[in-house]
């Protein structure tokens, strides 16, 4: 089932029906370790809709926190060896990925983060900038991984590939980071044959496209939720994305009024406009 967040609540939908939660919080939601059980519970009750407003989507998000996990496929590795490398500190993404202890960092808040069809941003002071698409898990206060949705992570490659210390300045700042348009609820993992599709229209045109599927990416996602809740609490539960296996060649930069697409199925399709 999935889980969207519109102006008017939430709403669930399974078989292509849509019930509406009313006055039921994302925060009241996301904070259950037993959301899958629950929400079946739940529709039960709720007469069902054949109509939903795709327009009105927001991101579903409360007040939980988002964070991202760093150098978690082999192409992620190598590009950002590639930026840091005038920097001197190429080798350090080598390390990370060869690594037990993964590397994790904050990414967003809700006032950051915006939904399907809202504008992301790119930096004034950037020269390269490029959206990183995630397959991004929703975690439970006790870390129980409850569902999926897709995030984009967009960073400032020439920040941070100046100063790896510049990470929070490439990563966080208005605008900065995506999620939607559902949260697939599911205590199963996604089919490792999933794949991560990108594409960024231009002008009418695709200036850029790419995929990647789950077999790619390093890192099991039970372990990084692990590390993530060590001396860490979230009592709303929280966002985690899980890397990039997606990287543009350093030639592309994202500019004003381009259009960003990602596709995760069965979750949907994210897509933003850069303001």
């Amino acid at each position: 089932m999935k889980l969207y967040r519109t102006p008017e609540g939430c709403v669930v939908e399974e078989d292509n029906q849509y019930h509406p939660l009313g006055a039921i919080p994302i925060d009241f939601l996301l904070a259950r370790e037993d959301l899958p059980e629950y929400l079946s519970e739940v529709i039960e009750t709720i007469p069902p809709s054949d109509e939903f407003q795709q327009s009105e989507i927001l991101a579903p998000i409360g007040h939980q926190e988002v964070w991202a996990a760093g150098v978690t496929y082999f192409r992620s590795r190598g590009a950002r060896m590639e930026e840091a490398q005038d920097a001197g500190g190429g080798d350090f993404y080598d390390r990370v990925y060869s690594a037990k202890r993964p590397e994790l960092f904050f990414k967003s808040t809700a006032s950051r983060t915006v939904g399907p069809s809202g504008k992301v941003r790119i930096r004034a002071d950037a020269h390269w900038s490029v959206p990183e698409p995630e397959l991004t898990l929703v975690v439970s206060p006790k870390g129980r991984i409850v569902g999926y949705t897709i995030g984009n992570d967009m960073s400032s490659r020439d920040i941070e590939g100046e100063n790896p210390l510049y990470l929070p300045q490439a990563k966080v700042y208005n605008g900065s980071c995506a999620l939607g348009p559902a949260i697939l609820v599911s205590e199963s993992p996604l089919p490792q044959s999933t794949e991560i599709t990108l594409e960024i229209d231009r002008h009418g045109r695709v200036e850029f496209s790419g995929s990647v599927a789950l077999t790619e990416l390093k890192r099991d996602p039970k372990i990084l939720v692990e590390y993530l809740l060590r001396d860490n609490s979230f009592p709303s539960g929280c966002f985690l994305m899980t890397g990039t296996g997606i990287v543009p060649p350093s030639s592309f930069t994202l500019a004003s009024g381009d259009r960003i697409r990602i596709t995760i199925e069965p979750i949907g399709t994210l897509e933003n406009e850069v303001a």
